[in-house]
């Protein structure tokens, strides 16, 4: 090889980013006498001549602790899987696109925002999308109720943007403190394994904030019909801050070109006995097939103060902002156009955070907001790794120069062209790196205040609910009743009873119906007299558990032992 070809190919593979100095990777041009490019290697690049077999004494063994490809291999598969996110562990993914149109509404963005991405008109900017189920196990039903996480990772020239979110606009808790408390009780019992209703209901009945989000998981949108037809929703509030230091609140949406649809719990129970992988199914074949999905992007803007004209705080994540004050204004649209290649190395290893933002993205006060972005980046460094930012779906896709070093599992420096390899701090004069030139004012909101425990002021956590119940269509309300009453049967009649009470405040009519179904209103208790005992709950919507046990057994077809 001349040395003109072998620095041309040192060069491509330097580009790829997927090891240091780009050696170790498939598209090194070395290779060993009679290898080519599809020669099958161990990861220290020695050619694997014979895959079928350990090396034993005899054809019948035993095995020799030589077995080095052997050890290698399968110590490796034993290690195949990182621990699984304790939340949105269910997900599909796919790469696309995030064109800008350079304006929000009808007026330029940059008078709210200076972030890149969205100044200029066609701009675009790639993307990755995981979508999820939030509460149930990597293997679960993609037709189970309950919330669906949008995440969406953009690869912007100031770095990476995540915009963290789920289908469900509103969220059950106002205050991250709550977070783990909110999981564990919608998590299966400790002791059976098995989600049960009537833990989830002894939780919401002492947090009456979740009465809006309670009432659209259990109606038909707690089951999105799948992924391309569902809407994402960055859920908390966050601010946009424009070139001259001022910001704004804002609320991101996605709304779906290929329209909304969502399922009633009969019609998901029906799907799953049919495939349970129905809807990452469906996205990977529509975008084979060039059927590829699309999203607008779509922000509601607030001033930057505390409004008191409102009945409610606009931080607070249990709420929904009126979109006859705080309008849908279109900022851009979202193409997914290519499936991933790997999905453990993209969809599983993809790692998110509401942290990171970019220059002209911030952050509000909202409490959930807050401390979603401690636990998120945390997640990860955990999941994945401390230099899970190394990984390609993860590594921004512009020019990196920091100093931090070492870790598990590193194997890049992110040293800059030139700079000193001794000098891994800031600041230095021997050819380290610099900070940045700032490019806009810098936002700085005053603070005062004493520091306490409290909620918020403006709790009003019924009235939203209730207008959400009389908003539906009949067929999505006579849905939320039935899943209401099939969940908190077999619940003690104190549940019930705070339960319908709850729906009572939110509208009396959705009170009624529930205490109907309980039979309440004739005296009759549905539910067991205690607490938890050995009899189990249901899941949420479910009304057939146990006649699925039992007809497990009796339907179930005898055979001899062999």
């Amino acid at each position: 090889m001349d040395e003109g070809r072998r620095g041309s190919d040192m060069q491509d593979i330097e580009t790829s980013g997927t090891s240091i100095q780009g050696v170790g990777s498939s598209m090194d041009p070395r290779m060993a006498t009679g290898e080519d490019d599809t020669t099958l290697t161990d990861r220290q690049g020695h050619p694997i001549d014979n895959n079928q077999s350990m090396r034993t004494v005899g054809s019948r063994g035993p095995t020799t602790l030589e077995n080095y490809h052997f050890i290698e291999k399968i110590t490796h598969f034993d290690r195949e899987r990182v621990p699984e996110r304790v939340v949105h562990a269910r997900g599909a993914g796919a790469h696309g696109f995030f064109e800008a149109y350079g304006t929000v509404g009808n007026e330029p963005i940059a008078k709210y925002t200076r972030a890149s991405l969205f100044q200029e008109k066609g701009k675009e900017t790639p993307v990755f999308v995981r979508f999820s189920s939030v509460i149930h196990g990597s293997h679960s039903p993609e037709t189970l109720r309950d919330p669906r996480g949008f995440a969406v990772k953009f690869y912007t020239d100031e770095g990476n943007w995540d915009l963290v979110g789920n289908n469900l606009k509103v969220f059950f808790i106002r205050d991250a403190i709550k977070f783990p408390d909110l999981i564990h009780a919608f998590k299966p019992d400790p002791v059976t394994n098995v989600q049960d209703g009537v833990r989830i209901f002894d939780f919401i009945m002492n947090t009456p904030e979740a009465m809006m989000m309670i009432t659209f998981l259990f109606s038909p949108w707690g089951i999105p019909a799948n992924f391309r037809q569902m809407q994402g929703s960055g859920v908390n509030t966050y601010k946009w801050v424009n070139a001259d230091g001022e910001a704004v609140l804002i609320k991101y949406h996605w709304e779906p070109k290929q329209g909304i649809k969502n399922l009633t719990q009969q019609e998901a129970e029906d799907i799953q006995g049919k495939n349970f992988n129905h809807a990452t199914q469906d996205l990977y074949e529509a975008i084979k097939s060039g059927d590829f999905p699309e999203w607008e992007l779509c922000v509601q803007i607030m001033s930057d103060d505390e409004h008191p004209e409102l009945d409610f705080d606009p931080l607070d994540d249990t709420k929904l902002w009126p979109t006859d004050t705080f309008p849908f204004l279109p900022v851009g649209r979202m193409v997914l156009n290519r499936n991933p290649e790997n999905y453990f190395a993209e969809v599983e290893q993809v790692a998110f955070g509401t942290g990171v933002l970019v220059d002209g993205l911030d952050f509000s006060d909202d409490k959930m907001l807050q401390g979603r972005t401690l636990s998120y980046s945390d997640t990860q460094r955990y999941r994945v790794g401390p230099n899970y930012l190394q990984l390609p779906i993860n590594a921004p896709k512009k020019h990196i120069a920091t100093n931090q070093r070492d870790g598990q599992m590193a194997y890049r420096v992110d040293k800059a062209p030139g700079q000193n390899p001794h000098i891994n701090y800031e600041p230095s004069t021997l050819g380290g790196l610099h900070e940045a030139t700032k490019t806009g004012k810098e936002y700085t909101p005053y603070i005062e205040g004493n520091l306490v425990r409290q909620v918020i002021e403006r709790t009003n956590d019924f009235k939203y609910a209730g207008e959400q119940y009389r908003a539906f269509e009949d067929w999505e309300r006579d849905d939320l009743i039935l899943n209401l009453v099939g969940t908190l049967k077999p619940a003690p009649q104190h549940i019930q009873q705070g339960m319908t009470d709850l729906f009572t405040k939110c509208d009396p009519d959705y009170g009624r119906r529930v205490a109907e179904g309980l039979g309440l209103n004739d005296g009759i208790q549905s539910g067991k007299s205690s607490g938890l005992d050995a009899e189990f709950g249901a899941p949420l919507g479910a009304v057939h558990t146990e006649e699925g046990v039992q007809e497990a057994e009796s339907k179930g077809h005898s055979a001899d032992p062999y």
